[in-house]
């Protein structure tokens, strides 16, 4: 098994690019289930508050830590405020929430969930997430589905630029333009859902290229979000997918690859658009 790569934030945080994401599973699967990661060789795990699961991500972090397998600066956590807790207050109090739940002394990276543009408080909720990095409660914060207008106004009202931007981001929403603006202002992209929600698997040019590989069809479309360079989290349920995934630092997409898949873009979303959710 190769060790994933790891990308630096602007503040010099190192983190893997790729990671164990954790939607849709609950609190008794997710301990299970983050240690599978952690044996395989996952450092990143993503979770929040949404997901429900804090708990159980929590008891793996603290199990491997007091078993002596990994010291706690070896594991990212990252969780995420929800859109019920924006404003600077509900901000703050959502992170000592969260932080709880989990059993840790401080977070690798906290999210806001969605920018919400509804109730227009997101540039309050990215004063609280700074007050918490300066005092070093967490050590990078950024985003999740924030659009470019959303960036810019942070940009342009706030102090710290987002460490990274987590979004829906897979074959079929490849999502140039913002990968540029992020990557032109030192935020990392980070892609949720980089399978297309399992959609892509079964995808014909996915299929066609994962046979001349010898590989599967999630290890294709992890091995080009890498190559574009985009980080990922990927949430898998056994243990043979959970190492699958992680193990493709062995080998390359070149780049009759990489064009076939850059033309399956067709802007498609699998989940919401980050301008009507509130």
């Amino acid at each position: 098994m190769h060790k994933p790569d790891t990308v630096s934030f602007s503040n010099g945080v190192l983190m893997d690019r790729l990671g164990y994401g954790l939607y849709k599973v609950s609190s008794e699967d997710a301990h299970g289930l983050c240690t599978l990661a952690l044996e395989a060789g996952y450092r990143l795990l993503d979770t929040a508050a949404l997901y429900g699961n804090e708990e159980g991500v929590g008891q793996s972090v603290r199990d491997a830590v007091s078993d002596g397998h990994l010291d706690r600066s070896d594991i990212f956590v990252t969780s995420k405020v929800w859109n019920d807790c924006h404003g600077y207050r509900s901000t703050r109090d959502a992170f000592d929430e969260s932080l709880a739940r989990l059993g840790l002394e401080y977070l690798d990276l906290y999210l806001i969930h969605w920018p919400c543009p509804g109730s227009d408080l997101y540039v309050e909720s990215w004063r609280a997430l700074e007050e918490l990095y300066h005092t070093g409660r967490v050590r990078a914060i950024g985003v999740s589905n924030f659009q470019r207008h959303h960036l810019e106004r942070l940009l342009s009202e706030t102090e710290v630029v987002p460490a990274l931007n987590q979004v829906e981001l897979h074959p079929l929403l490849q999502q140039h333009s913002l990968r540029e603006f992020n990557a032109a202002h030192g935020i990392i992209t980070q892609a949720w859902s980089p399978l297309g929600r399992g959609r892509l698997l079964s995808n014909p040019t996915i299929t066609h290229i994962a046979a001349k590989h010898h590989r599967s069809a999630a290890q294709v479309i992890l091995r080009w979000h890498l190559q574009t360079g985009v980080t990922a989290v990927a949430k898998a349920s056994s243990r043979e997918r959970i190492t699958s995934n992680l193990d493709i630092g062995d080998f390359e997409l070149d780049a009759v690859d990489m064009t076939a898949i850059g033309q399956l873009n067709a802007d498609t979303r699998f989940g919401s658009h980050p301008d009507l959710v509130n």
